[in-house]
């Protein structure tokens, strides 16, 4: 898929970093490669060791690759699907956006899935409620976003982790613990990894 995050450059003049305005300049070019080829072998290698995948489809079409090799028994169920909404080239965040994608991941795998999202950028909150109220996982932090509100940056992980978790029980929804988690998400724990 393409991968532009380019259109900062309009809304962003001065960069901390040398790096940082030719990385985003770059992305006009950036194709995130991804083929039926490279997913098939990874999951393959990756699954005799007992290795859990999170599947970030960052459009419908993703979806329908996840089908496809659930249909071919390639990966089993139950799944984790991450679906990425805000980035040039994948799916938008319109609220009609996040129920397309969870319509479609109900067609298409049943029950056979635990479903979260992410949103880029600004969006991140908002799409994060949304989905919440939908039956939805989700997650947050500083590799999606910088920020905690309009023209503020967030100072870390916990700052935003903090503000999704009262959206969330302001939902009335609870917070899975660690260990629930691992638990839904069939993980074995680190005392079961060999690291």
């Amino acid at each position: 898929m393409n991968f532009g995050l380019f259109p900062l450059l309009n809304r962003h003049k001065d960069f901390k970093h040398a790096w940082e305005r030719q990385h985003l300049e770059n992305s006009r070019d950036l194709v995130f490669r991804n083929t039926f080829n490279d997913i098939e072998f990874a999951v393959t290698a990756l699954s005799a060791n007992g290795t859990r995948f999170k599947f970030e489809c960052y459009d419908v079409g993703h979806l329908c690759n996840l089908a496809h090799f659930a249909e071919r028994k390639v990966i089993e169920p139950p799944f984790l699907v991450q679906s990425v909404f805000g980035i040039l080239g994948g799916i938008g965040t319109h609220p009609e956006d996040v129920i397309m994608m969870k319509r479609t991941a109900d067609r298409l795998l049943g029950d056979n899935y635990h479903w979260s999202v992410l949103g880029a950028g600004a969006n991140q909150m908002r799409v994060a409620a949304q989905a919440a109220a939908m039956g939805g996982n989700v997650r947050v932090g500083m590799e999606d976003s910088l920020w905690i509100g309009p023209g503020k940056l967030a100072q870390s992980n916990a700052q935003q982790v903090t503000n999704v978790r009262k959206i969330l029980e302001g939902l009335g929804l609870e917070i899975a613990s660690p260990d629930e988690a691992r638990e839904i998400l069939s993980l074995k724990g680190g005392d079961k990894v060999n690291f």
